[in-house]
């Protein structure tokens, strides 16, 4: 048997399901959470075979003493994953600390993990990517403006998320952020980047050990998360219902370039929406970063919903078997929107779910570390047509407040511009599974 340690099992609280698979899959499950056992999920601790408490995730000492006590009393652990971006690093260190090889190392991260090396791996894939700075001074931050024009992005060039990400328009701007992360921030590296005018794509995919896809989604996200966060607006993105062929082929080359194995991964890519010369034409794919892990919140239940299918399953069998005969199935878009609390909307959260009650899939309080960039309200609906998600996110984003519907009505425009044509494409070959063995749950 398989000893597989999961960190934070926990969070977010869909993440039992990738337990209970591997689990089901005849693996030993261990988890390791600073959540006391009594305040678990039911379902989770059905799918844990033992769970260590540990006082804080933060602390490394603690998690690397609740590792070594599961490799003594199970053996040799054989898989250690989050599935969380906050803890890759963390996982990484203990996998090269207890020799665990089925994963990235210590050694790994650095590619995966920093903005600004991430692009030299993107453009072995041949896949362009925007002009960037490493933030030092203002006179070195104002000649790489004057090179691309404002406005800039800067960020953390190691960071999570759209966290701490600003938008710079003027010197002003610069001059204040500058201030800031001088007093607040010293010794974090920021990354400038040229503002790409774009929609986010991304490349969704389980990856066997091989590196070969065994299965492949995306999903959309017309607003940026950035403006989202900073503008404490509502959040919306959606699985597309059929992934277009450049964001197959570049997902699958960056795949390549950055040695991706046995891993659930959530690639992102610029679409742009106007022609920017330095970069390309108006529909092309630009790089923007990549994630070694499930797209964040509810989005693998969104990508179940959108191919009828069981994500958790999927990669639960690659872990355990190296491939999976779970079938994919009839093929939907499915909206995620997410509503800000204080904002007057024109129908109420009762209409909303009379209207679609045929289509909604998830309705729920956004937890509040989530909420920032996500809302507090979520609804999560599938359709067959994109008219029918475009009056969706129409009924339930309308506002009586002229700056939100203004705002709307942007929203609309940018949905409007519709999607690229795509091709039907053929499945990735999944290596033939073991059938699964099962377990008694204790």
């Amino acid at each position: 048997m398989q000893n597989f340690i999961f960190i934070s099992p926990n969070f977010p609280t869909n993440y039992w399901q990738f337990c209970r698979e591997l689990k089901n899959n005849g693996m030993n499950v261990l988890g390791i959470g600073d959540q006391p056992y009594d305040e678990l999920k039911p379902e989770l601790k059905d799918s844990l075979n033992e769970y260590y408490k540990v006082g804080s995730l933060e602390n490394y000492d603690e998690v690397y003493r609740a590792v070594a006590f599961f490799a003594f009393k199970y053996g040799r652990i054989d898989w250690l994953e989050s599935n969380n971006e906050y803890w890759l690093e963390r996982d990484a260190a203990l996998r090269t600390d207890f020799h665990i090889t089925s994963g990235f190392q210590t050694s790994d991260m650095p590619r995966i993990k920093y903005k600004s090396k991430m692009k030299e791996y993107y453009q072995k894939a041949g896949i362009a990517t925007a002009r960037y700075h490493m933030v030092d001074d203002y006179e070195g931050c104002r000649k790489f403006i004057d090179e691309v024009g404002y406005p800039v992005v800067v960020k953390p060039d190691n960071g999570v998320g759209a966290s701490d990400t600003h938008k710079l328009s003027s010197d002003e701007d610069l001059k204040k952020f500058l201030v800031q992360k001088t007093a607040h921030h010293p010794d974090v590296e920021y990354i400038m980047e040229e503002f790409v005018r774009a929609e986010v794509n991304s490349y969704d995919a389980i990856i066997d050990a091989n590196g070969n896809p065994i299965f492949e989604a995306g999903n959309v996200s017309p607003m940026s998360i950035m403006d989202i966060v900073n503008d404490n607006d509502n959040s919306i993105y959606y699985i597309i219902k059929d992934l277009p062929e450049d964001t197959r082929a570049a997902g699958r080359a960056a795949v390549k370039s950055f040695g991706v194995k046995s891993r659930f991964i959530h690639f992102e890519f610029f679409r742009m929406t106007e022609n920017q010369a330095s970069m390309g034409k108006k529909g092309q794919i630009v790089a923007l970063e990549v994630n070694m892990r499930p797209c964040g919140g509810f989005t693998p239940d969104m990508i179940n919903f959108a191919r009828s299918t069981n994500v958790y399953k999927i990669w639960a069998d690659m872990i355990a078997f190296g491939g999976t005969d779970m079938p994919v199935g009839e093929h939907f878009y499915c909206p995620f929107a997410g509503r800000r609390d204080g904002k007057h909307f024109v129908y109420s959260h009762e209409q909303i779910m009379q209207k679609y009650q045929q289509n909604m899939r998830m309705v729920d309080r956004m937890p509040d570390a989530l909420s920032g960039a996500m809302g507090n309200q979520m609804y999560v609906a599938t359709f067959s047509t994109r008219e029918g998600m475009e009056q969706f996110y129409a009924d339930v984003l309308a506002t009586t407040d002229a700056t939100n519907a203004a705002a709307q009505k942007e929203l609309s425009s940018i949905l409007a511009l519709g999607e690229p044509e795509t091709a039907p494409a053929e499945k990735p070959a999944a290596p033939a599974a073991k059938k699964a063995r099962t377990t008694k749950k204790k």
